[in-house]
């Protein structure tokens, strides 16, 4: 697409979301990126950064300007809509139940990847996933650094594209291989306790496995076929209702470990990417197996 536009005409979300809603909803995660990111990455005070749950689950004022710019541009453009937003789940833990009820949604992370933020490394992402009737039609993740984004509409597949005009092209995941072929994002630390020691050490299964410490970066690089898989035991929506959807659309394979589909309500579980269900299979085999 060519540069997001910023002018955001206020209509009512429904359930038919076109490629121009895509396209203002990519807009306003990119005028917050401009106005509230990137002016502040690498040029971060102390006082400027906050613990949440521990020393790797970080806050910035960043985080907060962003998801505030938004917010208040999701409900001028998107009326009725209700907001999901990370740090304002994080304020308050009750907001997260409107996704259950509400008949429409836009949830966002505004900085996935905080920790490398933080730290002045330029491994960060803008996501947002539009949510109907409890089923993720929308995604997209955004790359403030390199001007470009991974969407995908659901039924219409899964497409990369830069703000410079260049056309967007078709996003795929990687072909089927053999388990010991087989490399990618393996997010061990938030699985629960019995199951993380045993994917930490069956790890050397694969080919290698590795973690960016960003979903966003994480879920580009499976759903273009830079990588097969991706492990994630920590499920919250912000993190993943983007990156599923995008995956699923390129043509991947996902599920939960009981093998039933991950949904924008599950907080609980472990999630595996695989390139088909054959695969999916073999991985959770190698991995997570008795």
């Amino acid at each position: 697409m060519k540069e997001a536009r910023r002018n955001h005409p206020s209509r009512p979300m429904t359930a038919a979301f076109t490629t121009a809603d895509r396209d203002d909803l990519l807009a306003i995660l990119v005028e917050a990126a401009d106005t509230e990111i990137l002016p502040r990455f690498a040029r971060l005070a102390p006082g400027d950064v906050a613990e949440k749950t521990g020393p790797l689950d970080l806050v910035t004022v960043a985080d907060r300007a962003a998801e505030r710019r938004i917010a208040a541009a999701v409900a001028r453009r998107f009326p009725g809509a209700a907001f999901i937003g990370e740090e304002a789940v994080a304020d308050d833990p009750s907001r997260l139940d409107r996704l259950a009820d509400a008949r429409v949604a836009i949830v966002v992370d505004p900085i996935d990847g905080t920790f490398n933020f933080a730290a002045g490394l330029p491994l960060f992402g803008v996501m947002a996933a539009v949510v109907v009737d409890g089923e993720t039609i929308a995604g997209i993740i955004y790359d403030p650094i390199g001007r470009s984004h991974a969407s995908a509409l659901k039924g219409r597949g899964a497409v990369h594209g830069f703000l410079d005009g260049r056309p967007e092209t078709a996003m795929r995941v990687a072909a089927p291989d053999a388990v010991a072929r087989m490399h990618g994002s393996v997010s061990w630390t938030y699985l629960p306790a019995g199951i993380r020691e045993r994917v930490a050490a069956r790890m050397t299964r694969l080919a290698t496995a590795y973690t960016y410490r960003c979903s966003a970066h994480e879920y580009r690089l499976v759903a273009s076929g830079a990588c097969h898989i991706l492990v994630h035991g920590k499920l919250m929506p912000w993190d993943h209702l983007a990156g599923v959807l995008i995956h699923a659309e390129a043509g991947g394979h996902s599920a939960k470990l009981d093998g039933t589909p991950y949904r924008p309500t599950d907080r609980d579980g472990c999630l595996l990417l695989a390139p088909d269900a054959a695969s999916w299979h073999a991985l959770r085999e190698a991995l997570f197996g008795d």
